[in-house]
């Protein structure tokens, strides 16, 4: 094999340890979710990524990008959530073609329902694939990603 060869091989193993992970993590989610609040994943995530607007709300697009859906299924999702009054679709006053996505009451209540549910599936999932020995070093590098988690470095030995 080259040197090539080498970094191809190395990087596929990288994306094949990460789509593991990502299986995981979203089966466990996906089975609590539904369980609890009859919410797929991707439902909780559109609900979430709308919460996080701070009173604002989304266009279609933006939530097709946040949700990692094509245009079409963003759609039909929202169609979905908008049937159970969890979302709201607004035309928005400076563009007659553009479409907003707001979270109404209903949506942010089951959010934050289901929020918890959330949290602690994704944090007991993490703490198994800790314990997988493909996956470890990977949830490590996710922990170091947050910095509520990531060890603080010492003075003495950080580069000046």
């Amino acid at each position: 094999m080259s040197i090539t060869d080498d970094a191809a091989e190395i990087r596929a193993q990288g994306w094949r340890t990460l789509a593991a992970l990502h299986g995981l993590i979203d089966s466990a989610l996906e089975k609590a979710l539904q369980a609890d609040h009859q919410l797929s994943v991707v439902e909780f995530t559109v609900l979430d990524a709308l919460s996080r607007q701070d009173g604002w709300h989304m266009r279609m697009q933006q939530l097709a990008r946040a949700a990692a859906l094509s245009s079409s299924a963003t759609t039909r999702l929202v169609s979905r959530l908008e049937e159970r009054l969890l979302l709201t679709r607004v035309l928005c006053p400076d563009d007659r073609r553009g479409i907003y996505t707001e979270l109404t009451a209903k949506g942010e209540e089951l959010l934050r329902t289901a929020r918890p549910t959330h949290d602690a599936t994704l944090e007991a999932t993490l703490a198994h694939a800790a314990e997988i020995c493909e996956l470890a070093p990977l949830v490590a590098a996710l922990n170091e990603l947050n910095p509520a988690t990531a060890p603080t470095p010492d003075p003495a030995t950080a580069p000046a």
